[in-house]
């Protein structure tokens, strides 16, 4: 239609930071003219946790970040665009650049399933309504589609995994990744990009890669997808997958996929075409569906998410149980920094402490030992894993802490290390399988 005003669509990217397998860019291509990729560096999310006052985003998670933005940025760059980043609340950044351009046709981007990023979505939409502007969302974050699930609405999933896996797996398909274009549409003109903030401008400081992580990896795109390359094809490491993946020393014993998805650095629907492919070409066995496993308990979390609400972050838990939790500050500054006189507990806490990271198995024991041996309320410690985690995921952190500590369903003390849960008493013949090389480093 000649003479018409050129269409500009606002992408407001959060746990979204890639360009494959992205339905809000690939929309914003195909409906307009020009399309302003956006992140937000959200001042809330910089604040303190609600609980108990730890900070709310860490060094690890922040290097982390910083990396996944710089590295969408050069992306973006490549496809003809580029990212547009700012400092500030992201229904006032979107109300501002509304406002700059005097007309936008709408403001696209992946729906959440937590509090905090739900209030935002709200706060988007009034401003939207205000000014006039579609809002145009989608549901990308996990490998099967929030609509495609068996279940007649979110209030019908199971609250047992097992019974929302089998009747996903029978019942509901994987939806496949989008084809994304060449080339983006360019930025609007007078948008400025803005300057990627540096840890200084949140009062921190650049960690020290620690060489003895087991995650030396960088955010970002490009890395995450280097990483499956790596693991799929370069080396078949994925064939043995469910053998190795409780390990604790080095960077191959599993995925390590986890921090790159919490931020959308990679697709999990692309992950799971590719453990497609690898089973056609090479091998299809029990570690390769493995990983296809635990992608769905990181979708179960956040359908959790979905159907309880706030009641994921509430002391109660789901099943609303009273439970005498202990709030003694000097057994929790034990707790976290790895001073409790156990040896496998306390270096997990070390190893967090020095890397951002902790294997799965490290979680799910010093959990355990935080509620089942100390008695300690057990949102310290989903506060203080958020603090310091590279992987900032609070559906998997929260939904799986408190499943893991009796709030969500019941389970008995502390995980051995061979995936049997066992007593704390066991710890100490433990460590003769295979922690001691752990414990000897941190």
């Amino acid at each position: 239609m000649s003479g018409a005003a050129p269409r500009t669509v606002i992408c407001l990217l959060r746990n979204d930071l890639r360009y494959h397998d992205s339905e809000v860019l690939r929309w914003a291509q195909n409906n307009a003219d020009y399309v302003i990729p956006l992140y937000c560096f959200d001042p809330r999310q910089y604040l303190r946790t609600y609980y108990y006052g730890f900070p709310k985003t860490g060094p690890h998670r922040l290097k982390f970040l910083l990396e996944s933005v710089k590295d969408l940025r050069q992306t973006l760059k490549k496809k003809g665009s580029n990212l547009v980043v700012r400092k500030g609340n992201p229904e006032d950044v979107v109300h501002d650049l509304i406002t700059q351009l005097g007309t936008v046709a709408a403001v696209a981007f992946h729906e959440e399933a937590t509090k905090e990023e739900l209030d935002v979505e709200k706060a988007l939409q009034r401003v939207c309504a205000q000014h006039g502007v579609k809002i145009q969302t989608f549901w990308a974050s996990t490998l099967y589609h929030r609509d495609d699930l068996p279940f007649r609405h979110i209030s019908r999933l199971p609250d047992v995994y097992t019974q929302f896996r089998k009747a996903v797996e029978a019942q509901a398909k994987v939806r496949p990744t989008v084809q994304m274009p060449d080339q983006l549409k360019p930025l609007a003109p007078g948008v400025e990009d803005g300057c990627i903030p540096v840890p200084e401008e949140f009062g921190q400081k650049d960690p020290l890669t620690d060489p003895r992580t087991a995650f030396p990896c960088s955010g970002g795109e490009t890395q995450a997808l280097m990483r499956l390359q790596h693991y799929f094809w370069d080396t078949n490491l994925v064939a043995s997958y469910k053998e190795t993946r409780n390990g604790l020393i080095g960077i191959d014993y599993s995925t390590k996929f986890a921090p790159w998805l919490a931020l959308g650095c990679i697709s999990p629907r692309y992950i799971y075409e590719q453990i497609r492919k690898y089973e056609k070409e090479r091998t299809a066995n029990q570690s390769t569906y493995w990983v296809i496993f635990e992608l769905l308990w990181r979708d179960y979390f956040r359908f959790v998410a979905l159907k309880y609400g706030t009641r994921i972050f509430l002391l109660k838990g789901l099943q609303d149980k009273d439970v005498p939790w202990k709030k003694d500050p000097k057994l929790f500054d034990a707790w976290k920094e790895g001073r409790t006189g156990v040896p496998f507990v306390d270096a997990n806490m070390r190893e967090l402490a020095a890397t951002g990271f902790m294997s799965n198995r490290g979680r799910q024991n010093v959990a355990s030992f935080l509620t089942k041996d100390l008695g300690l309320d057990w949102r310290m410690g989903a506060e203080w894993f958020e603090y310091l985690l590279v992987r900032p995921n609070s559906t998997c952190d929260w939904g799986g802490l408190s499943f893991s500590l009796q709030v969500a369903d019941n389970r008995p003390p502390c995980m051995g290390l061979k995936g049997t849960e066992l007593p704390l008493s066991s710890i100490p013949a433990l460590l003769e399988e295979g922690s001691y090389n752990l414990v000897r480093s941190f």
